[in-house]
């Protein structure tokens, strides 16, 4: 009885399937990737317009925005007085891709930080008002055009009085991505939170033109005048 030699796989042949597959799997890795960050990015604008609607009910109740730890004790500051109008905040207040999320939720933190131009008057140095005051929503000339909150930088610390930005000094792109951070979202995105309850989402690029042409995006139109 003659035997037929079944012929095997050559080596070049398990080479080639073996790339086929790395190359299938890297791109069914790149599409999870990128599947989740869109999600995470959904979940953070859900967020962030929770935060903007309780921001303009406490306006509402109280005739001007909460103040941040910079102003007022941290048991007061806009992190605790808004959980009277989200009840259960932590989810609200900590963003799913912030690789701090955990530590900001354990250390009753956030990982938004408000306008520091809207949210912290200027003073002198004995506490007197100095120049206009935004942080009243009639006081803003333009509300789609005032940012209220950004996703804070990974420099930022866990704590609960890192609530707020240091808006006035962002002259370099250096001193802005020290307080938020501007490739949030899939590397190249970040959300934006407006006066008007708007949730924009500008690349990290865009964001980078306007600042290094001279243009504090944080700034509300009018606050220097």
């Amino acid at each position: 009885m003659k035997h037929t030699r079944t012929k095997g796989f050559t080596l070049v042949e398990m080479l080639v399937v073996m790339v086929i597959l790395a190359v299938l799997g890297a791109s069914a890795f790149t599409v999870a990737r990128g599947a989740r960050s869109k999600a995470q990015q959904v979940q953070c604008a859900n967020n962030m317009r929770q935060i903007g609607i309780a921001l303009q009910l406490y306006a509402d109740d109280h005739g001007h925005y909460p103040e941040t730890a910079h102003t007022t004790s941290i048991d007061k500051a806009w992190i605790y007085e808004l959980e009277d109008y989200l009840g259960d905040f932590d989810e609200a207040r900590v963003c799913p891709a912030d690789p701090k999320a955990t530590e900001r939720l354990d250390n009753h933190g956030t990982s938004y930080v408000l306008n520091s131009f809207v949210f912290v008057p200027k003073v002198d140095p004995f506490g007197n008002p100095v120049g206009r005051a935004m942080n009243r929503p009639a006081a803003l000339r333009d509300a789609s055009r005032t940012i209220l909150a950004f996703c804070c930088s990974d420099h930022v610390p866990a704590g609960p009085g890192n609530d707020h930005t240091h808006s006035e000094r962002w002259q370099s792109w250096s001193a802005v991505t020290r307080d938020i951070a501007p490739d949030r979202h899939g590397g190249t995105r970040a959300n934006y939170l407006f006066a008007d309850g708007r949730v924009a989402a500008w690349s990290e690029e865009e964001v980078r033109q306007k600042i290094e042409s001279g243009r504090n995006i944080a700034m509300p139109p009018g606050y220097d005048q």
